[in-house]
């Protein structure tokens, strides 16, 4: 439970001035704020940003709730439901539709300026029926991290802007020849990497009034087949092969050429003894990328609108905010402006961290619905029956899209 508090924050480009009057008239208030962000290792970074924060604004405090991710949405939702909901609160995109359909969420678009420096896809993203219902907050996007050591030793080029999966699955196989215990590349399959490699293959999700789905097409059948053909040519490990060891682990040990993971991996390997660098993945008719969003909103019967906006406001485009999370590599600020990112930019490894940039030139979020939940269990649960060879690519879109349909009817 989120117990009550107090809060208040600063805009740095947004409605400053329309905000303050009343918050000068305000008592001092808590903002009780819910977040899966900080956690455990970005809470003095949280604190530091509420300190700036409390300073320009003595009259409000900030009362926050560093909840682990794998809790999180089910003790929101449980709060809601006892009447007791945190004041702000941190939403992933896949789970924004689902609270903004429910109508808990206050509608921020008075509190938004046509100025704002927002990445304009990521604003757009948190609308819902034409309303402002959160500010993005942070982004990140998956790309390919490469071992550089073993690609010397194959004696093979790194990889490049323009590759294909045929081009990663015969590096692959180059790598996996040095050794039984070296594995070529680890791309996941589940829902989350089978939606963007569909959309690299022109699949198309949903029809257009989003009645249907249209996920057992060719396009779409083929999309996955390249998934699995990485477990069939062996050059990725199955579940048995891995022993319980993440592909993380494996990247860590040297024993993995090529990983298909996000952004948010990089510290965890900047102490690894090899050398390693990231390239834009791989595409197959065209190029298409993860993006994945968190933005923050408001309990729409929140007793202090203005401050929890204001608030959801500075954590989302102040420069305190920003300057923070850029010094402890702590997820994306999503602002439209790349001179702020110069820091960034300038830290190493990777050497190639423009592509985290260049990756939003071609940007494809996660289909969302409003019982999202249930439809991702639907595709990891045909996933593993494939990878388990229950199933072929054909046969689990087939019954995907029959469980999935019936979602959006029901």
């Amino acid at each position: 439970m989120f117990r009550k508090t107090v809060g208040l924050c600063i805009v740095l480009v947004l409605l400053l001035g329309a905000l303050s009057p009343a918050l000068a008239q305000e008592g001092k208030v808590v903002i009780r704020y819910a977040n899966f962000t900080a956690g455990q290792d970005r809470a003095a970074e949280l604190d530091q940003i509420i300190a700036a924060f409390e300073a320009e604004y003595p009259n409000i405090k900030i009362e926050p709730y560093n909840m682990p991710f794998g809790d999180y949405f089910t003790m929101l939702q449980a709060d809601f439901a006892g009447g007791d909901p945190p004041d702000v609160f941190e939403l992933n995109y896949e789970n924004f539709v689902a609270f903004a359909a429910n109508g808990v969420l206050l509608d921020l678009s008075a509190y938004v300026s046509e100025d704002a420096p927002y990445y304009p896809q990521a604003l757009h993203a948190f609308q819902y029926e034409g309303k402002q219902y959160a500010l993005p907050e942070t982004f990140s996007t998956v790309v390919l991290f490469y071992n550089k050591d073993l690609f010397d030793q194959a004696g093979i080029d790194y990889p490049t802007a323009e590759w294909t999966w045929v081009d990663a699955l015969e590096t692959a196989k180059a790598i996996r020849a040095l050794g039984p215990d070296i594995w070529g590349i680890y791309s996941p399959i589940q829902f989350w990497e089978f939606y963007k490699r569909a959309a690299q293959n022109n699949c198309q999700f949903f029809n257009e009034d989003k009645t249907e789905t249209l996920i057992n097409a060719p396009e779409c059948v083929e999309a996955l087949q390249t998934m699995v053909g990485l477990l069939e040519e062996d050059v990725m490990p199955d579940p048995a092969e891995q022993a319980g060891v993440s592909d993380s682990e494996l990247f860590q040990a040297g024993r993995l050429g090529m990983q298909v993971t996000g952004i948010w991996m990089m510290p965890a390997y900047q102490e690894v003894p090899f050398n390693w660098d990231i390239q834009l993945e791989p595409g197959m008719a065209t190029k298409a990328y993860h993006f994945f969003s968190n933005g923050i909103a408001v309990d729409i019967n929140t007793e202090h609108p203005l401050e929890a906006a204001a608030w959801a406001q500075y954590m989302t485009s102040s420069k305190t905010a920003v300057d923070v999370r850029l010094a402890a590599d702590w997820e994306l600020p999503t602002l439209n402006d790349m001179s702020l990112f110069e820091s960034y930019l300038a830290m190493t490894p990777p050497d190639n961290r423009e592509v985290v940039f260049q990756s939003l030139e071609a940007p494809v979020p996660p289909p969302t619905i409003a019982r999202q939940s249930e439809m991702q269990d639907i595709f990891d649960e045909l996933f593993n029956a494939v990878i388990a060879g229950e199933l072929d690519p054909e046969t689990a879109l087939n019954l995907a899209k029959e469980r999935v349909d019936s979602l959006l009817t029901s």
